[in-house]
């Protein structure tokens, strides 16, 4: 099953607010689609979460690695791009572009055997398992529009994050999160992320604690990136005395950058991004760990439909990964998959049980969000 093609495509029109310092536009490019196609007329899908051009010139600088290597062999074919990149671009946009080629991969090593990716990760755990929606914090007054349409639509669990929150004063932040507790009720899991990877952020140890302590008194199920993202220190003695959960790691990539921290006892909760960190065979070296260390391994999933997919089927495969994130309302994952994701009774997405990621993705969005009408069909 050799690789004879590969190809991105980066999604614009509809690209959701991030809740950043200088916000993104509908028409930024942050998330790009890759299809892997073998010569045998075999294809994979994934993600990166990365820009077209970044992504682009990452598939030239590694195609002469990639060209007629086995499509059935993802975490060695990864590896090889990992080993062979250092010097140009290890853990920066090389190392997303090889994150969405190791997702297509694995994609196509399901459909070529007949099983879907979380069996061959070592077997399914769940069939189910419950999306936490993710939605970013707005005023007090402005959470009702926020938070009441998702408990309508079943979400038993949501994470609100950026907007105001930590950015204005910790009065505020108290009235938010009170609103939102009041709103969503006692029986909704609810997490609290304060984007501390946003430009230039001011707040540092002690806000962190002094707003884990508040957020406790609301039952916050987590509180997520607390701090700005390369204070381990901060983060060590935060996880010791903070009264809830501390959660953290999406800016990271690659096992070698998550090892000082889990190591360090920096999280409760890990959340490497499959988009970035280097895919499916680098997201479960890193759950594994975690485990090992006695950490929660949940991904971080503010990306695509194929990110979403793949998180899925690594949920499944890990008995303590009991949710995914999933973004409210973007498009890149409602409208790019062919049929709607639903919820069950008990606020639950199936896992994927056909073959490989079990993704189908409609044609006609591609093509709006593309601008590339035969991107699915080489």
């Amino acid at each position: 099953m050799r690789i004879r093609e590969i190809r991105c495509a980066g999604l614009r029109g509809a690209t959701p607010e991030g809740g950043w310092d200088e916000e993104l536009q509908a028409d930024d490019c942050v998330h790009t689609l890759v299809l892997v196609v073998t010569e045998e007329g075999l294809t994979g899908l994934g993600s990166a979460f990365t820009s077209e051009a970044l992504v682009q010139g990452a598939l030239d600088l590694v195609w002469p690695l990639l060209r007629g290597e086995n499509a059935l062999e993802p975490e060695r074919v990864a590896e090889k791009l990992h080993q062979h990149t250092f010097w140009t671009g290890r853990g920066g946009s090389v190392t997303h572009a090889i994150s969405a080629v190791d997702i297509a991969m694995w994609d196509i090593l399901g459909q070529a055997v007949g099983q879907p990716v979380g069996r061959l990760l070592g077997g399914r755990y769940r069939e189910t398992v419950m999306p936490y929606a993710s939605v970013l914090m707005d005023y007090p007054d402005r959470m009702a529009d926020v938070l009441l349409p998702l408990r309508d639509q079943g979400y038993r669990a949501i994470k609100m994050g950026w907007g105001p929150f930590g950015r204005e004063d910790q009065g505020l932040d108290e009235r938010i999160v009170r609103e939102s507790r009041s709103l969503v009720g006692d029986d909704c899991l609810l997490m609290v992320d304060a984007g501390a990877s946003d430009a230039f952020w001011i707040q540092g140890y002690k806000w962190a604690l002094r707003t884990a302590r508040m957020l406790a008194d609301y039952d916050v199920g987590w509180f997520e990136e607390p701090l700005a993202p390369d204070a381990m220190a901060d983060f060590e003695q935060l996880r010791v005395h903070a009264p809830l959960p501390i959660a953290g790691g999406e800016v990271l990539t690659r096992r070698q950058t998550f090892k000082p921290w889990l190591d360090r006892g920096c999280f409760d909760i890990v959340q490497p991004d499959v988009t970035k960190v280097g895919g499916i065979s680098e997201s479960r070296r890193i759950g594994r760990m975690a485990e090992d260390a006695g950490v929660r391994y949940i991904p971080h999933g503010w990306n695509t439909a194929c990110g979403l997919a793949a998180d899925l089927h690594l949920a499944s495969a890990f008995p303590g990964t009991d949710l995914v994130e999933y973004i409210a309302g973007s498009a890149y994952v409602d409208e790019l998959r062919a049929g709607a994701w639903r919820l069950d009774a008990n606020g639950h997405l199936a896992i994927p049980d056909s073959p490989g990621l079990g993704l189908e993705l409609d044609p006609d969005a591609v093509a709006r969000y593309t601008g590339q009408r035969d991107f699915l069909h080489p």
